[in-house]
């Protein structure tokens, strides 16, 4: 198929303008590490055969996780300490 010039210059143009999807729905940052920090994550992610990225992203969504599991057991904890308060008062004394 032949393209002229401008037809080039503007298929181009056209492509310049194009962005992923992906882009739009993921975030950037740097993430600095100490050299045992970068070394350990490097052997972990090779060990699993992931890239450093996956096993540090791995490990975010694990964080996250932990805590918000953690936030539910006290939550539910204190639901059960105020409904069996009057129980557990009597069982201290």
């Amino acid at each position: 198929m032949e393209c002229t010039d401008g037809g080039l210059a503007r298929r181009q143009s056209e492509e310049a303008n194009v962005v992923s999807i992906w882009y739009h729905h993921a975030m950037a940052m740097t993430l600095r590490l100490t050299e045992d920090e970068h070394r350990a994550l490097q052997e972990r992610a090779a060990t699993e055969g992931i890239s450093m990225q996956e096993a540090a992203r791995r490990a975010v969504r694990d964080y996250v996780l932990r805590g918000q599991h953690r936030e539910r057991v006290s939550a539910a904890a204190r639901r059960v300490m105020e409904a069996h308060a009057d129980a557990l008062r009597r069982l201290g004394e």
